[in-house]
């Protein structure tokens, strides 16, 4: 594994497990949690899963990726689109799991072009996408002009 040279740490802490609280150290990030009545919760209106939450840090993250691998190339991929599906399920061998699409959008780009970006943002830039090899399935679901 490769050690890393922490530039910045998030701090948050959860009460109450999927039906509580969670929340940041500096209060950016503060919510309600309940589980999903397709999961066998009371799914509270207004309230989000961790699966909300990853989908969110995951697609801001891999945007700000393909940015900077736009950057590398000299392509413009500022004003892409990402969208992250994040699916929870059972895994055959017990317990859950997680299963990943991203949905990259930017008609400005063309297709074979932000395709390779999208590909080089996963393959080398991008933490959560290291954070996931090996352990979730992520799919690259990319729409260019």
């Amino acid at each position: 594994m490769d050690k890393i040279d922490p530039k910045f740490t998030a701090l948050a802490t959860a009460t109450g497990g999927r039906n509580g609280h969670t929340a940041s150290d500096d209060g950016i990030v503060s919510v309600n949690l309940s589980v999903p009545k397709a999961m066998g919760g009371p799914g509270k209106p207004d309230t989000a899963t961790p699966e909300h939450l990853f989908a969110a840090g995951y697609a801001a993250c891999f945007g700000g990726a393909l940015d900077f691998v736009g950057k590398q190339h000299k392509v413009n991929a500022a004003g892409a689109s990402i969208t992250a599906a994040v699916s929870i399920g059972p895994r055959e061998g017990g317990g859950f799991g997680l299963a990943v699409t991203l949905k990259v959008e930017d008609p400005s780009v063309p297709q074979a072009t932000l395709e390779a970006l999208a590909k080089e943002a996963h393959e080398k830039i991008c933490p959560y996408s290291h954070a996931t090899r090996g352990n979730v399935d992520v799919t690259l679901a990319v729409h260019g002009g």
